[in-house]
């Protein structure tokens, strides 16, 4: 039976190509103990690289310049690695260092603006993860083809929208639909954006856990428990941006 999820299925065939090539006994089967334990060493390489990150790069003029290049090539090495179904540990390490320095540099400018909102933003993103996650535990929330279809179509239109608004803003200086400034105004638009980015974020991870969950009980090869560490990791990443970003709106 195929899945909801357009990763899992490639997962699917892709592992059942493995098993037949080398037998039953020849791939050696991931755990979601495997995908924890890859989940929480990401995290801490994202963390390392922020507080390096934090401690070490300066404010400058061209700080917000330099912020949404790096977050377009964020998106599209997420996109990269995501429909193409990369399980190789580098270039998933290289993105988590990115992401790290990205969110060290952002962070340490919003904090200095709005003292304490990191920590409101982290204990926000953990929450939202947690609150997920025992919704999926509980059944609460299945991954069904209807939540699959709205939350991915809607996770594509965001991501298509961003990167279009990051074009945008380095061209014009314009921020549209995402503010990329520590201060200043903002109008309904972005407020109404992160809400919906949030929202879909958080129902994210329901098909994360079901990756997760499906991939364990189907025996599909170990090395496949990096690819589903990397959606753990963007889901966290993105939500804690959309949740930063929202909590200094709301600061102005």
């Amino acid at each position: 039976m195929r899945s909801n999820n357009p990763v899992l299925n490639r997962m699917d065939e892709t592992g059942r190509l493995e098993r037949r090539m080398l037998g039953v006994g020849g791939v050696e089967a991931m755990t979601v103990d495997d995908v924890v334990v890859r989940t929480v060493g990401l995290l801490l390489l994202t963390g390392a690289a922020a507080a390096v990150s934090w401690a070490v790069v300066p404010q400058a003029a061209w700080l917000p310049a330099a912020l949404a290049g790096s977050a377009l090539a964020s998106i599209v090495l997420v996109l990269v690695i995501s429909l193409r179904g990369i399980t190789n540990p580098v270039p998933i390490a290289g993105y988590a260092i990115l992401q790290g320095l990205l969110l060290g540099v952002a962070s340490r400018a919003f904090e200095l603006v709005y003292p304490g909102i990191v920590v409101q933003a982290v204990a926000g993103t953990f929450g939202v993860f947690l609150g997920m996650a025992a919704l999926y535990r509980a059944r609460v929330v299945r991954a069904t083809p209807r939540l699959a279809r709205l939350v991915i179509g809607t996770l594509l239109g965001i991501a298509v929208l961003s990167v279009v608004n990051l074009v945008s803003y380095l061209i014009t200086g314009r921020p549209g639909l995402a503010v990329y400034s520590v201060s200043g105004e903002v109008g309904w638009l972005p407020y109404a954006f992160s809400v919906v980015a949030i929202i879909a974020g958080a129902f994210s991870f329901i098909l994360d856990f079901d990756l997760v969950e499906r991939s364990a009980r189907d025996g599909q090869p170990r090395r496949y428990a990096w690819l589903c560490a990397f959606g753990l990791l963007t889901g966290l990443v993105f939500l804690y941006w959309q949740l930063l970003r929202l909590l200094s709106y709301l600061r102005r």
